[in-house]
C-alpha cells in the first residue's frame, strides 16, 4: 500500500495504517532531526515528539502539499523551537552514532558514510543554513519543497543554501586537496 492510501486511511481512523504510516517515517523524521540539532539525544526526543504530533494531527493533514513536506515541516519546527529553548550553541555529541534500528543496513550505510568532520562542520552552521542543507542534501528535497516546509521564500532558500554551501566550504578547506572521505 503506497503512502498517499496509508495517509487516506489513517485520516479515516484506521489505526494499523497510522502505525504503518509512521513505522515508514520515523528513520527520516530520527535523520532529519539528528542532523538539525546534532546529538542524539535531542534527536530522539525531537523526533519522537515530532511522531507524536503527526499521530494527534493526521486528520489535519490536507494534500495541498506533499505527505513528507507536512512532516519535515512539523521536525524542523520542533527542532527550531529546541534551538530557541536551548540559546546555546550545539555541541557534537563525542560519543559513537547510535542508529534507532540496528538492524537496517542502508541506514547505517547513510548515516555512517557522513564523516565526522562533516558532521561538525553542519553542527558548526547557523541553524537557518542547517535546515536548508538537511533538507536539500540528507532529505533530497527541492527547493520549492524546502520553500514550502520552512514556510520561506524560494530566493531565500536558494540564498540560505549558496551561503551554507560557502560556509561548508570554508569548514572544510583543510580537505579540499585530499577530500573529504
Amino acid at each position: 500500500m503506497g503512502e498517499a492510501e496509508l495517509v487516506r486511511r489513517a485520516q479515516t481512523g484506521d489505526h494499523d495504517a497510522l502505525v504503518e504510516l509512521l513505522r515508514s517515517i520515523e528513520n527520516s523524521v530520527y535523520r532529519s532531526a539528528f542532523y538539525i540539532l546534532g546529538n542524539e539525544q535531542d534527536a530522539l526526543d525531537a523526533s519522537q515528539e515530532a511522531l507524536i504530533r503527526i499521530y494527534q494531527k493526521i486528520h489535519l493533514f490536507q494534500e495541498k502539499a506533499k505527505f513528507s513536506t507536512w512532516v519535515q515541516r512539523i521536525v524542523s519546527n520542533i527542532c527550531m523551537d529546541r534551538f530557541r529553548s536551548k540559546k546555546d550553541a550545539i555541541s557534537l555529541d563525542e560519543h559513537e552514532l547510535v542508529l534507532p534500528d540496528k538492524n537496517n543496513v542502508e541506514e547505517a550505510i547513510l548515516l555512517t558514510s557522513l564523516s565526522s568532520d562533516v558532521q561538525s562542520a553542519i553542527n558548526k552552521l547557523p541553524k537557518q543554513y542547517r535546515l536548508v542543507i538537511v533538507l536539500r542534501y540528507l532529505q533530497d528535497f527541492s527547493y520549492q519543497e524546502i520553500a514550502d516546509t520552512l514556510e520561506l521564500p524560494l530566493n531565500t532558500v536558494k540564498s540560505y543554501l549558496f551561503r551554507a554551501r560557502q560556509q561548508l566550504q570554508e569548514l572544510l578547506h583543510d580537505y579540499e586537496k585530499g577530500g573529504v572521505g
